[in-house]
């Protein structure tokens, strides 16, 4: 368990739920809003498209999406924008960390993620200061139950991502971030379904944890921020290891 700090992994092995119902809804409200910017019609807007079908697979309702469209559109005169910010910054033992949020008062934001990070064993660096540890790229989770593990895997070598990983029965796939569609199409053509497409920050080197009083710390720290409700993503250079997971479950 590696890369972009599989943060929903962790906290689904931990038995929590991947996050507060409220929370989800409101995030991908967000994302749409932020889609529809350049247009409101999904069949022309494949940003829209894809994040409105992220939505519906998390099971926002349908007044939900169109409310954030109009919002995002300019449909809705009264809407606040929201942006799009990166946080950098350095964690207990070594962890780094990418906080991506989006946020219609960056002033809030910044203060809100700051002060969680210094009362939580960490601090925030300023630009670049650890972006430099990673890689933007396009994620996808694919689950390709009823095909052999061998044969799927040569089969998702044609889709265009430049690497993949099996974990836990499924495949990650990672690929340059505006082969992010095309990936996708590639997969889903072959009949597999694509549980989960995003753009990640992809650690080029991972830190093992080993040690379960500093996976505590990290993990406490992780929970925290993503407890944020502007926070929309935590990507780290963070490896926990089996046996650590297993204690704090």
């Amino acid at each position: 368990m590696s890369g972009h700090s599989k943060w929903s992994s962790i906290k689904h092995k931990k038995g929590a739920a991947d996050a507060k119902r409220g929370k989800v809804f409101t995030l991908h409200a967000k994302l749409i809003a932020l889609a529809a910017r350049s247009g409101g019609d999904p069949s022309m807007n494949p940003s829209l498209r894809s994040a409105i079908d992220r939505a519906k697979g998390d099971n926002v309702p349908n007044a939900n999406i169109d409310t954030a469209v109009k919002k995002g559109s300019g449909a809705d005169k009264n809407a606040a924008a929201y942006e799009e910010i990166t946080y950098e910054g350095f964690g207990p033992d070594g962890s780094v960390f990418m906080v991506d949020c989006i946020t219609d008062n960056k002033n809030r934001t910044l203060t809100n993620v700051r002060t969680i990070w210094t009362k939580n064993g960490g601090n925030m660096g300023s630009a670049g200061t650890v972006a430099w540890k990673f890689d933007k790229k396009a994620f996808l989770l694919v689950d390709v139950a009823g095909t052999d593990a061998e044969e799927a895997e040569l089969a998702l070598m044609d889709s265009g991502a430049d690497d993949m990983a099996e974990v836990d029965g499924k495949f990650e796939l990672y690929a340059d971030p505006k082969q992010l569609t095309t990936v996708k199409n590639a997969v889903e053509a072959l009949g597999y379904k694509v549980e989960k497409d995003e753009l990640i920050w992809k650690a080029k080197e991972d830190m093992k944890v080993t040690d379960v009083a500093v996976a505590k710390k990290i993990m406490k720290l992780m929970e925290m921020i993503d407890e944020d409700d502007d926070v929309s993503q935590i990507s780290s250079n963070v490896d926990f290891d089996e046996s650590i997971l297993a204690e704090l479950g």
